[in-house]
Parts: structure tokens; sequence; C-alpha cells
């Protein structure tokens, strides 16, 4: 039986301790775009799922619709994600969707503040997350770590060198974790997509809906429910099958340059 201290925020329904006999699947970055697809997917699967995500309000409400528990989170702030971890005593599944990229421009160009967040956020984030679970995920007994990467973290691309960069990391450091912990009761699955259409790219141009449009303008993209239904197919095959990596793209794209629009 798993006991998860609810939110302590808002009313006092917040306040209360949730009792949940399914298992349990922690999200992060679950308050929009795959992260919140894959929560109402798991969730749909029979799991119990404690979503984080710093948007709590937004968090909240997804929680509520899926029977979830919201647990507010930033995996840049160690003392976030300490405060978070407490709040889990036990977990069977890990999804480190949580990360994202800012700007483009070329290598000299690129300011070293949007580098230092997208590693804070994409590497250091992820690192932080597994790290404190994997005792957890270890004790449950068939754990399972799934890491959202990006066909960016096995390609470059002109004036994307922070994101692809940060990628490229973040995929080295889930595919080591794969070798270290041979033989213990875990699966470690990459999930690597190509074009998925949500806030992703409204968020690397600050802002700029016209072009972040433009990015999926005359061709068909992945969903997040896309992305989604690829997850919790990979971690409800059988506790001896792991699905190393998983790459994902629309029909329309080839490669991370080479997409066909109509």
């Amino acid at each position: 039986m798993l006991l998860i201290a609810a939110a302590p925020v808002g009313p006092a329904r917040h306040d209360r301790t949730v009792t949940n006999d399914r298992r349990t699947a922690v999200v992060t970055g679950a308050s929009a775009g795959i992260g919140e697809a894959t929560a109402r997917k798991l969730a749909a699967e029979g799991f119990h799922v404690v979503l984080g995500a710093r948007r709590l309000d937004r968090l909240q409400r997804i929680a509520d619709e899926v029977e979830g528990t919201a647990v507010e989170l930033d995996v840049t702030d160690a003392d976030s994600v300490a405060a978070f971890l407490d709040r889990v005593p036990e977990a069977n599944v890990l999804v480190n969707n949580a990360g994202g990229a800012r700007g483009m421009a070329g290598v000299l160009d690129y300011p070293e503040d949007d580098y230092r967040w997208m590693w804070e956020t994409n590497v250091l984030g992820t690192l932080r997350m597994t790290k404190g679970l994997l005792p957890k995920l270890i004790a449950s007994g068939d754990g399972h770590v799934v890491t959202v990467t990006s066909i960016a973290a096995f390609e470059v691309y002109d004036n994307g060198s922070g994101y692809t960069s940060a990628k490229h990391a973040q995929s080295a450091l889930h595919r080591s974790l794969r070798g270290e912990l041979l033989g213990q009761p875990v699966r470690f699955t990459e999930i690597l997509p190509g074009m998925v259409e949500t806030d992703f790219s409204v968020l690397r141009f600050d802002g700029d809906t016209d072009r972040a449009a433009g990015v999926y303008r005359g061709m068909t993209p992945l969903t997040a429910d896309d992305v989604a239904d690829t997850i919790a197919y990979a971690v409800t095959r059988p506790s001896h099958v792991n699905l190393d990596q998983i790459v994902l793209r629309p029909r329309d794209q080839a490669n991370a340059t080479r997409v066909h629009r109509t």
C-alpha cells in the first residue's frame, strides 16, 4: 500500500494522505504536452500517477481528473527535487519527461544562460530525479526508468547546439545506467521523438506563436498522445522485456532537417 502526502496547497483537502494500492508511476513535466498525455495514459493503464511540474494549478486539475497526486516540482532545483522525492515513498515507474529548449543561434552567438538552463533541465534534472528514485524503483522488484530525449540526442543541426548537446548528454546518462545496473530489477527505456506539436516550440521561441506554428506548417507532426502511447507500451511489456531505445518520427520527417511539406 502506498501512502503519498498530497500537495500542501489550497484548502484542507490537500492536507490529507492519499492511500493507493495500485502500482505507482512518477511523471515529470506533467502539466502539459507529452507529460500530461503520459500521465493520462498511464492512469488509464491502471497506474496511480504522481505528477510533478512547476505549474501546480494546472497539475492539480490533471491529477484530479486521473485520480492521481500532484506535487510541485522544479527539476533544476535540488531542494525541490528532494522535497518531491520525500513525498513518494514507493515507485514502480519513473518517466523523465521534464526538459525543453531555449532559442536557436550559432555556437558563437548562443547565450550562455540559455545553454545553462537546457543542461540544468534536461541533463541535471534527469540525473537528480533518477538518482533519487532509483533505490525505490529497485526495491519495488520491477522498476522502470523511461527517459524522453529526442532525435536531437543522436543528430545535430545548425543553430541548435545548446539543445542537441544537452540531449546527447541526457541520452549518454540514461544509457550508462542501462549497463551499470545490469542484473538489477529495473528496466531502462529511452524514447527519442522527432517533431511533436506541443508547446515545445512556443517555449523555445519565447512565446512567439507564429514562429512556433511555422515549425509544423505543411506537414503532419506527431501528437503528445502518440508519444504517450509509445511510453505506455514500453512500460506494460513483460518484466523481462526491455525496449532499450524507441525512435519515433512523423511520416513526413526523415531526419532532424529533412521534412516533407505540402
